[in-house]
């Protein structure tokens, strides 16, 4: 959400940067809307105060006998004035906040131009990407020959996108999970939580994933929400509140389900398991001063990267560019990852910094240890990381020739020890 008084300081600077994602300029109309607001509130007080002199006016009268009927009946009028300026200004700021809150973040300077993510930079990369003396298979492959990876009755349960894992493969996925989660607790010093898989309105407003994003969530009869990542529940316990800086940073992780509609995804990764409507993930937030967020967003994609190392994967860190940059975010990092049996990168964890532009959304402030007033929070989330699809990593990049999969050492003491996942006899 965007501060209104930053628009009207600097019009053509806020369509300038609303240009770099490819937007067209809205100053202007929310410019008018907020003069019309204003005009709307100060003509309400004008004649709320020329009310207060007639009431003063007509007790006189009263007392002293005279005749109050002309006073009486410009209150009359003035009351009514009055309701039709409030509705006024109330319909101008709610139009005002409609466009406000469909606006995305403004970009860092640091992110590079560009429409879509052929424009995304490589910073760096972990490792050489394998010469495997065999052809890779991919995992959907390795998971039916292993007999542990079943979509034919996923979808007799729920439909597409969805996965019945079983037996080993079931057990290294939580294995990922468990151990990805207790990295960022033990090590890197996040707080674990359990959160609600259900949130509500609010909640989803909150960090950005409504309105705009509505298509691409599932909603309860209810009128709740199903989560699309922790980062939702986990960012809006903030919300409401005034949080001491002595307090911060405050970190915090959660391994949970996810689920998304994928409602624009069509025809994109239908076989296996890279886009699936219910999946797990380890999510990462940080709540910061806005000063040190920037900081914390190169520490937030070092604990994520520190996952992908451990786990033997070949990765790299991609900063994206002002057309691939996620709606709520100002400056994004992608970790993606090698997958041998697919022969492309793919995105294994985002890592975004939204300064204050989520805090607004939630009303999230900070009292500073010294000076007056509060100021919002600084919020950032990523991913620490999909499991679903480091298991997917695991897989290929573990592979054998045979078809059996090679346990990472982190992974062994969740998987009873055992090295190697071993290929269908």
């Amino acid at each position: 959400m965007h501060d209104i008084r930053a628009v009207r300081a600097d019009p053509a600077g806020f369509d300038a940067a609303l240009a770099r994602r490819g937007l067209p300029p809205v100053s202007a109309e929310l410019l008018s809307l907020d003069a019309a607001r204003r005009a709307a509130q100060t003509a309400a007080q004008e004649a709320q105060a020329r009310r207060n002199a007639l009431a003063r006016e007509i007790g006189q009268g009263r007392k002293a006998g005279a005749d109050t009927t002309a006073p009486e009946a410009e209150a009359t009028a003035l009351r009514d004035r009055m309701e039709g300026l409030d509705a006024e200004a109330a319909a101008a700021e709610a139009a005002q906040r409609r466009i406000l809150e469909a606006l995305p973040n403004l970009l860092d300077p640091e992110v590079p131009e560009g429409r879509d993510e052929t424009s995304n930079v490589v910073l760096h990369q972990h490792g050489a990407i394998p010469n495997l003396p065999f052809a890779p298979r991919q995992h959907f492959e390795l998971g039916e020959s292993l007999g542990g990876m079943d979509f034919a009755t996923a979808t007799k349960l729920s439909g597409s996108r969805f996965t019945v894992l079983r037996g080993p493969l079931a057990r290294l996925e939580r294995a990922i999970g468990q151990w990805m989660l207790n990295l960022q607790v033990d090590e890197h010093g996040y707080t674990e939580t359990v959160v609600p898989l259900l949130v509500n309105d609010a909640s989803m407003h909150g960090t950005g994933q409504l309105p705009k994003f509505a298509d691409d969530l599932f909603r309860t009869t209810d009128g709740r929400w199903l989560i699309p990542t922790a980062e939702v529940p986990l960012t809006n316990t903030v919300r409401d509140e005034i949080v001491p800086e002595t307090a911060l940073p405050i970190r915090l992780a959660a391994l949970s389900p996810c689920f998304r509609s994928e409602a624009g995804s069509a025809g994109r990764d239908t076989r296996g398991m890279i886009r699936q409507h219910q999946f797990s993930k380890v999510e990462m937030v940080s709540i910061t001063t806005p000063d040190a967020s920037a900081e914390e967003h190169e520490r937030m994609t070092r604990c994520a990267e520190r996952v992908l190392t451990e786990l033997g994967l070949v990765w790299r860190r991609v900063l994206l560019c002002a057309g691939d940059t996620g709606f709520g975010a100002t400056k994004t990092y992608d970790l993606e990852v090698w997958l041998p049996g697919q022969g492309a990168w793919r995105e294994i964890s985002s890592c975004s910094n939204c300064r204050d532009f989520q805090a607004r959304r939630m009303n999230a402030r900070m009292k500073p240890r010294e000076g007056k007033g509060n100021v919002f929070l600084h919020t950032l989330n990523g991913s620490g990381v999909a499991v679903g699809r480091a298991l997917v990593a695991v897989m290929e990049t573990h592979q054998r020739e045979d078809g059996s999969i090679t346990i990472p050492p982190v992974l062994r003491p969740f998987m009873g020890g055992a090295e190697a996942i071993p290929a269908a006899s």
